[in-house]
Order: C-alpha cells, then sequence, then structure tokens
C-alpha cells in the first residue's frame, strides 16, 4: 500500500557499482557531535538510528579535510589514519543496521571562525570577524591534496562515499564567483580558471578512491548573492561535474551571507525545487544522465514523492526531518506517515544550537542526538494512575512518553482541543507547519492510549486519587498595566495577543504593538499578511525576497518586490537595544527584515505614559523625556507571560505529588523547545 503511495520516493537508485534502497538522502547537518572524539559513540548511535529508519544515503556534518579548512578552532577534522579509525564504530553501527554513510568533506575557507582561514582573496566575509589569508598556488595545491587525503581515509574508516561540499559559499564556492575570487592568476579571471579547483579536486578524488565509491558533489545552482554564479555558469560546471568522476550531484541554494531565507519555516516547501528540475531538464537533453538530487523544505513523504514524480530530481535530500523522525521513511514504507513527528523548520534547536556552540538536537524531538540519555524505556515496577494538566507542548510530550512507558494516563485541558499557545503559533503566516506538530501528537495520543478529557478544568477533587500530576498549564499574558488601559480595553482599542489570534477580534488600520519579542514579531506579521501567507504562494514568496530566474537574472538574484503594507504599524519595547535581539540566531534576521520590509517603525527603550482615544503616549530614558503620541487605532498587549499554576498550593495541601513543567514552570519567552525537552525528560523517569 505505501509503495503504491510513494513509488517513486521508495524506488531503489541503481549507482552502477552499488544501489541505494531508496530516493532518500539524510541531508548533512552539523550536530557538534563532529567536534570532539568524545562523542564518536553518541554519533554512532544516532546515525545508527537513521539507518535502522530506512534512509538511503546518510551524509555526516561536515569534516575539515586540513586546519586551515576548520569551521572553528578544533573542529572535526579528518586527516590522518588514527582519526579514520575512530570514524570505524560510526561507519560500523551504520552498516550494522543495513545502512549507508558518506562523510561530508567542508573546508569552510572564508566562513571559517579561526584566523588560520584561507581564501582565494584576501576578502572578509559578513558571518566571521576574521579576515582570511589569500592563498598562493603552491597553498592551493596543499589543499586539493588535502581533499584527496580526506576522502582517501573516508575509504579507509569505512565511508561508503564521500560529499564534496562546493556550495552554500563555502571555500570551493568561494573560487567559483568574482565576488570572493579576484586573482588574475590561473585559478581566477575566467570561468575556466575559476572552475578548476572544484574539477581539479573532483578528478584527483576520483582517481585516490577508485571507481565504486560514492562521491556526491554539492553544487550551488542558485547563489543569492550579487555577483554570483551566472546560469550558464552553474550548467557549465555540473556538465563538467557529471563528465568528471561525481556519482551525484547534490543542488544547494543560497550563500549563507545571502539576504534571503532558504530553510526556515517561512519558505514554501519545496520551495527551491524548480530550479533542480530545470537542471536537470538541461542535462538530460545533452544526453547527461547523473542523478541529480534536491533539498530545501521537504518534509513529508507527500511534497517529497511530488518532486520525484514531476521530474524535478532523482533523489531527495532531507536534513532537519530526520532529527524530528529517525523513522520517517520506515513510517512512509509501513502506510504509517501519519505517525511521521514532522520538521517544522523552527530552526531554534538546532542550527540555532550550532551557531551557539551547543549540541544540536530538535524542538519536536528532544532525542535527536541524545539518543543514549534520553532513552524511553518500559515501567520497572509498579505502574502508576498519572494525571497530566494541559494539552500544550509540554503535556503532550508528558503524557504520550508516559503512556508510551506503560503508565495509566489521563490528559485534561480546559479547551476543547489540544495545543495551547501552538493554536495560536499555527495562524501565524509561515508557521503553519506548527499544525504538523498537533497532527503527530493527536495520532500519538491514540496509539499510545492516553485518556483525553477535553473541555475538562481540573481541580483537586478532580485530581484525587492519581499517584502523580504534572501540571502543564502553561502561562497566562502579563499585563503591563498602563494609565488609561482600563478605559481602551473598554472601547475596544486595547486588546492582548489572545484576543487577536485565538478570538479574531477586529484591529483598526493604524496600530501599536506593547512588546518586541516573538509574539510581539508574530503578531506583527500576521496583521500584515491579513490571512494570505506568502508560505503558500510560491510566486509571491518569490516576488517578495527577490528571487528572480537565474537564467536572466545572474545568480537568481532580483529586486525585493514586498506588497504594500495593509497596516501602519509601530512596534515597541522597553528595553535599550535591537528590537527581537531574542529571536532565533538564525531566523531573527529573517523576522526583522520581514518586517522593515513592510514599512514597520521599531522603538526600543521607550516609557508607556498612557493611552488615550488617539493611542499609546511614550517616553523615552529615565528621565521620562520627549512624550510622544504614537497614533494607534488599535493597540495590542505582547508584554510577556507569567506561568500559570494556581493549582499547586490546593494540590500540595490535598498531599498530591506535584510536578510543574513548561511554561508552568517558567514562563520567559514562550518556549516550546524547552517545554517539549522537560516533558519528555521527566516522563522518562517517573
Amino acid at each position: 500500500m505505501a509503495a503504491m503511495s510513494y513509488p517513486h520516493l521508495l524506488a531503489p537508485l541503481d549507482l552502477g557499482f552499488t544501489t541505494l534502497k531508496n530516493r532518500v538522502l539524510m541531508g548533512s547537518m552539523h550536530t557538534g557531535l563532529e567536534d570532539g572524539r568524545k562523542h564518536f559513540d553518541r554519533m554512532a548511535a544516532y546515525f545508527a538510528e537513521r539507518a535502522r529508519g530506512e534512509v538511503g544515503l546518510i551524509v555526516t556534518g561536515g569534516f575539515a579535510p586540513n586546519i586551515e579548512g576548520w569551521a572553528k578552532p578544533f573542529a572535526g577534522t579528518l586527516a590522518t589514519s588514527g582519526a579514520a579509525r575512530r570514524h570505524r564504530v560510526i561507519t560500523d553501527a551504520v552498516h550494522a543496521e543495513g545502512g549507508k554513510i558518506a562523510l561530508q568533506i567542508l573546508h569552510t575557507g572564508r566562513y571559517g571562525y579561526s584566523p588560520l582561514c584561507v581564501a582565494p582573496s584576501r576578502i572578509q566575509s559578513p558571518i566571521t570577524p576574521f579576515t582570511p589569508r589569500e592563498l598562493s598556488s603552491r597553498g592551493i595545491e596543499r589543499q586539493i591534496r588535502a581533499f584527496v587525503r580526506c576522502a582517501r581515509l573516508a575509504r579507509e574508516a569505512g565511508y561508503d562515499g564521500v560529499e564534496v561540499m562546493g556550495s552554500e559559499g563555502y571555500f570551493i564556492n568561494q573560487f567559483l564567483v568574482t565576488h570572493t575570487n579576484q586573482r588574475t592568476d590561473e585559478w581566477g579571471g575566467s570561468y575556466e580558471n575559476r572552475m578548476r579547483l572544484p574539477l581539479e579536486i573532483l578528478a584527483r578524488v576520483r582517481e585516490a578512491v577508485g571507481p565504486d565509491f560514492i562521491i556526491i558533489y554539492r553544487l550551488s545552482m542558485l547563489d543569492l548573492i550579487p555577483d554570483g554564479s551566472s546560469w550558464d555558469e552553474v550548467l557549465e560546471l555540473a556538465r563538467r561535474v557529471a563528465r568528471g568522476g561525481a556519482t551525484l550531484i547534490n543542488t544547494g541554494i543560497g550563500w549563507h551571507e545571502a539576504r534571503i531565507p532558504t530553510i526556515a519555516t517561512s519558505v514554501p516547501r519545496a520551495g527551491f525545487a524548480w530550479v533542480t528540475a530545470r537542471l536537470r531538464a538541461q542535462l538530460r537533453a545533452e544526453g547527461i544522465c547523473t542523478p541529480l538530487i534536491t533539498s530545501n523544505r521537504i518534509n513529508t513523504p507527500e511534497v517529497a514523492e511530488g518532486v520525484l514524480a514531476d521530474g524535478s530530481a532523482d533523489m531527495v535530500s532531507m536534513a532537519r526531518p530526520f532529527l524530528a523522525d529517525a523513522e520517517f521513511v520506515k513510517k512512509a514504507r509501513e502506510g504509517r506517515a501519519d505517525e511521521i513527528n514532522t520538521c517544522i523548520a523552527c530552526n531554534q534547536a538546532c542550527l540555532d544550537h550550532t551557531f551557539k556552540q551547543q549540541i544540536s538536537t530538535c524542538l519536536v524531538n528532544p532525542r535527536a542526538a541524545y539518543e543514549q540519555t534520553l532513552v524511553v524505556r518500559p515501567v520497572q515496577g509498579a505502574k502508576k494512575r498519572i494525571a497530566v494538566v494541559g494539552a500544550g507542548p509540554a503535556g503532550l510530550a508528558a503524557a504520550t512518553t508516559l503512556a508510551e512507558r506503560g503508565h495509566a494516563v489521563t490528559l485534561f485541558e480546559a479547551a476543547e482541543d489540544i495545543g495551547g499557545q501552538f493554536n495560536m503559533a499555527r495562524l501565524i503566516p509561515g508557521k503553519e507547519e506548527f499544525s504538523e506538530t498537533l497532527r503527530y501528537f493527536r495520532r500519538r495520543l491514540q496509539l499510545a492510549g492516553v485518556e483525553l478529557r477535553l473541555g475538562t478544568r481540573a481541580g483537586p477533587d478532580t485530581l484525587a486519587g492519581f499517584d502523580e500530576v504534572l501540571l502543564a498549564t502553561g502561562v497566562s499574558a502579563r499585563n503591563p498595566r498602563i494609565t488609561g488601559q482600563a478605559e481602551g480595553e473598554a472601547r475596544g482599542q486595547v486588546l492582548s495577543y489572545i484576543d487577536v489570534l485565538r478570538h479574531q477580534r477586529t484591529v483598526g488600520a493604524r496600530v501599536a504593538i506593547v512588546g518586541a519579542g516573538g509574539i510581539g514579531f508574530d503578531v506583527a506579521e500576521y496583521l500584515l499578511e491579513a490571512g494570505h501567507s506568502l508560505t503558500l504562494d510560491a510566486a509571491a514568496w518569490r516576488r517578495h525576497w527577490g528571487v528572480g530566474d537565474p537564467e536572466r537574472l545572474r545568480a537568481g538574484l532580483a529586486r525585493p518586490m514586498p506588497d504594500a503594507p495593509t497596516r501602519e504599524i509601530t512596534l515597541l519595547q522597553r528595553k535599550a537595544g535591537k528590537p527581537g535581539a531574542g529571536l532565533g540566531k538564525t531566523t531573527g534576521w529573517i523576522h526583522r527584515a520581514a518586517l522593515k520590509m513592510k514599512r514597520v517603525e521599531m522603538l526600543a527603550g521607550v516609557n508607556y505614559e498612557r493611552i488615550t482615544e488617539d493611542g499609546l503616549w511614550v517616553s523615552y530614558g529615565e528621565k521620562r523625556a520627549d512624550a510622544q503620541l504614537i497614533p494607534a487605532d488599535t493597540i495590542v498587549l505582547c508584554a510577556g507571560q507569567e506561568p500559570l499554576r494556581e493549582l499547586e498550593a490546593p494540590l500540595r495541601a490535598a498531599g498530591l505529588r506535584v510536578h510543574l513543567i513548561g511554561g508552568a514552570l517558567e514562563a520567559g519567552e514562550l518556549d516550546a523547545k524547552r517545554a517539549i525537552r522537560q516533558g519528555t525528560e521527566l516522563a522518562c523517569t517517573l
């Protein structure tokens, strides 16, 4: 049945000397486990679980071929036979589960967060503080030899192949474009010279590893930067790479410094597959049949099947979806796609962790990269009757995990549906994926046998007789108590974010938003897009951000053409400094750019003086100087949250064992990552 549902996705791919069991690549994703010997056993467990989940081919996070290619000092490097021996624990674990795995060779070039970084020209990257050293011709030769040595060692370590990272603005990509290559010798100038590096690396790697070893070349199709590669250059490089020894071509999108989102949740699903489709069609017309892999925001079997069925690609790359669910492919094959824990592309626990030097995991699956320590084991000894109060993210994670372990679990929820704050989050344009998490938990509740009591407000009497009570009651909106607020509420001028999102209250044309945290930004985007989500309209999304036709516009970079704003919005915060400073490290810039494009005024360091019929009066600094009116038909309060835990004291007084999780324990900014992790961890210990 499932094979009929996903015939293209589950079809084997014959590479000549070996066959992949399906068309799914687990794309390279840096987790931080690569950067220390102590993590190799942990990395082996992480990859083995994905191999057991039946992914066709795994690609590791990036390993540098030498110290000049480091992502950061002492980052993962494969340059010696001793290091290759340490990798055996990984390859053996994957092969024991019937999987295949390739090592990504990643030389970061000028993106290296290291004073040792090197590049074709001495041009500093906007995302690192170090200016690279310009390589001499001899220096370039040393880098080529390092790539070859790394590939040879990968084979020695038991890998089935390597991926040569030539995309995303890293070292090889830097040689290809005049934006970063201003050389005048044989490695610069004409495109023939600029593409010498990848072709030389590829030819020598193939010679070193032999014909029966997978070589994936990751090729940048759409640089999305000024002076990036033209389409003719991309096509010529693809031709030469295909004929020069690559087994597979993995198509990359955007440099890391590009100011266009490429993998965030607001990017349309499979939003760049059309570029791979164009490249594939042109290569096939020339008789070049090297399989092409497409990537970026492919997160369900249906989406993956669609891009394969319409001929856009021969294989799909999914990275973060395998953080969210190691059994993605197995569930699809067994007809259990409704049980897949879908990646919502939030970046909060994966990429944000990477850029904060933390081990990556997953908001919706806190076991990712913690397979050895966060283990869901059957209950040993007596099973308990456990009540969970609140069916938001924390309560859902706790209830399902407890029931899967064997406890008798009753989940109480005062509302008529599960989800808590997620039900508001999924209304925000660009956050539609949050609905998938609720779909997943609904199915998991059924399978685990949790007794679900919706529309039930639990109290001490309701909860009497349970062995344990978990309070996952969430948060309430903080009241900023601005002078004149009550009168404004009475006339419908002052609303909370809950009024706007959950209760769909009418909002005027001029809006002042009090609070510039994550909720303030979400409310602004919700009000600006006015029911039309760019994420669900790929053509409008491309116009908005400036993604153009690469055959007409170099590197696919167009002038952004956002629609005119539907409202006049002012976003305010008490704190001095940049509004939205607490937003995700890898997505905050997207939200700030989106609001700027819609001409939202952002004010920081303000005091809220009073609300009048004309709007909100503010002042600045400790002296409360320069009182100013922000004209507003509607004032939306997004001033933070407070834990909702009024049940705790009476339950403890009644002698019940009570545990607080999620927002009920700590409000802060709404943090589903923390909530799901806390719910899962506690459930594993009771």
